[in-house]
């Protein structure tokens, strides 16, 4: 079988998790489910990550609703481009709510990775960072390389929102690096770090 465009790219995605939570100080991260949890868990699992293991789509909207619930903490979104392509309704939701501490990311490397490495839309120049714009999310961008990561960086995680970002990111096969699986043990746990000790009573 043919290599395809993003087996090429410069970005790996782990990497990138790792810059992006390098000085996370009280960051709240949703993970989606798939690569980018095991992504993230594998950048530093911590209290306050809360990595799906399923809801696929739904990553982009817990973020939102997190937002909204607790407007004085950044909030980032590390998703895939197959779940934001099963989602695109919530840019628009976004948009609208307009949550000045919300960041969405997603880690684009053209291909559905938990079902079999099919190509996405976006192999096929679906452009996400311009349906994003087209919904009204004024601050987002495609990053392709190091430079292009390096300015977008403190722009995902200081600028007033909603931001949003396309990553493109190598198609590989890593090592899976998993979350706690018991969904009850990642909801008290982040609740606790997040509310105090009582939170999850």
């Amino acid at each position: 079988m043919a290599a395809t465009r993003s087996e090429k790219f410069p970005l790996r995605r782990r990497e990138v998790a790792k810059v992006l939570v390098a000085k996370r100080d009280l960051l709240l991260v949703v993970a989606g489910l798939g690569a980018p949890a095991w992504d993230m868990t594998a950048a530093g699992d911590h209290d306050l990550n809360f990595p799906l293991w399923g809801a696929m789509g739904g990553a982009a909207m817990i973020g939102l609703g997190l937002a909204l619930a607790q407007p004085r903490r950044r909030v980032l979104v590390v998703t895939g481009d197959g779940e934001m392509l099963m989602g695109l309704g919530a840019f628009a939701t976004i948009a609208v709510q307009r949550p000045r501490n919300l960041a969405v990311v997603v880690f684009d490397n053209e291909h559905y990775g938990e079902t079999g490495m099919q190509l996405t839309h976006t192999a096929h120049d679906v452009d996400l960072e311009g349906i994003a714009r087209a919904a009204g999310i004024r601050i987002a961008g495609t990053v392709r390389d190091r430079v292009g990561l390096r300015k977008a960086l403190p722009v995902i995680l200081k600028k007033p929102g909603p931001v949003f970002y396309d990553i493109k990111v190598r198609a590989e096969n890593l090592e899976f690096v998993l979350p706690p699986k018991d969904g009850t043990v990642l909801k008290d746990r982040f609740r606790k770090a997040l509310l105090g000790k009582n939170a999850a009573r």
